[in-house]
């Protein structure tokens, strides 16, 4: 697997993340406060994604741990967001696994 690979496996699952998140807090279940809440997070490493640097894919992955949570939860105690929280689980899995694999992969590239 290339670097490139892994890189688009990490910005689909970020901003799938992202419109995900714009959908179900902003649109099919407006809570403004939890759509910043989460958001704001994700808008920190938009720079250093969009740029391939892999520092930003490595501590990316700790981040999206948030998300993993976040949707564990939701899909266990609220049923009717359960649709939505299995594609924040899901976006979260890609971001972290794409992350990961880049940072390795980049780096042995980089040596």
């Amino acid at each position: 697997m290339s670097s490139n690979t892994a890189r688009y496996i990490t910005l689909t699952g970020y901003f799938g993340l992202i419109i995900l998140l714009l959908g179900w807090y902003g649109i099919m279940q407006p809570a403004y406060v939890a759509l910043t809440l989460l958001l704001i997070p994700l808008a920190f490493p938009l720079s250093g994604l969009l740029r391939g640097k892999p520092y930003t894919y490595a501590w990316m992955s700790f981040l999206t741990l948030i998300y993993f949570i976040h949707g564990i939860v939701e899909a266990y105690a609220n049923e009717t967001a359960r649709p939505f929280a299995l594609i924040e689980i899901l976006a979260s899995v890609l971001i972290y696994t794409g992350a990961v694999l880049f940072s390795r992969i980049r780096s042995r590239e980089l040596k």
